[in-house]
């Protein structure tokens, strides 16, 4: 990445905070106190020396960077733009994860792997996709595009596009004319399932 096309990104990374976020109110403010963002721009050194090559390296800086900031993403994972980690603490992003443009994460979400096996073992999370606080996502799974993960899910299979998960596992619970209702998980469908009677 050449220093105007980083620049570019950094401008854009902050912007998109801006707009997430209605918390921040200068740009000065989110260069100095997001360590999300600080998280997202040190991946974008400690992947191009992963990249490169220099994996211990990378993995001492991602770990230096995991001290600093809470949020610990491995190097090897790649990450697109403008993606927004909100508030940061305690995200964990795994070696094989893919993260698309415009996502936006809350504190303690985990793109953890379920193969102790060196192969793709982290999820693919599309654009523009939404995870909530505390949510998990396991193994290697694909998030649709303008997906989003409520707080405190577990997800473990694959999500269609534009769909809503929410629960412990994951359901669907949004409704649209792409959906077949008999399959779509709703809140009455949950509080009947736990014996409520109306």
């Amino acid at each position: 990445m050449t220093t105007v096309g980083s620049l570019a990104r950094f401008r854009a990374d902050v912007e998109a905070v801006l707009e997430a976020d209605p918390a921040a109110k200068s740009r000065l403010e989110v260069l100095l106190c997001y360590p999300g963002l600080h998280a997202v721009w040190a991946h974008v050194l400690t992947h191009s020396l992963w990249e490169d090559g220099e994996r211990l390296l990378a993995r001492i800086i991602s770990q230096l960077v995991r001290w600093l900031t809470g949020v610990e993403i491995h190097p090897g994972a790649e990450l697109g733009e403008r993606v927004v980690i909100d508030h940061g603490m305690g995200v964990v992003i795994g070696e094989t994860a893919v993260v698309g443009d415009d996502v936006h994460m809350y504190h303690g979400v985990t793109l953890g792997g379920a193969n102790p096996r060196p192969v793709k073992r982290h999820p693919t999370v599309g654009d523009g996709v939404t995870i909530g606080a505390d949510a998990t996502l396991l193994g290697d799974i694909e998030i649709g595009d303008g997906a989003k993960v409520g707080a405190g899910a577990v997800v473990t299979t694959d999500v269609d596009p534009g769909a809503t998960m929410i629960g412990v596992p994951a359901e669907r619970v949004d409704r649209n004319a792409d959906a077949d209702e008999s399959e779509v998980a709703t809140p009455d469908d949950t509080t009947r399932a736990d014996g409520d009677d109306e």
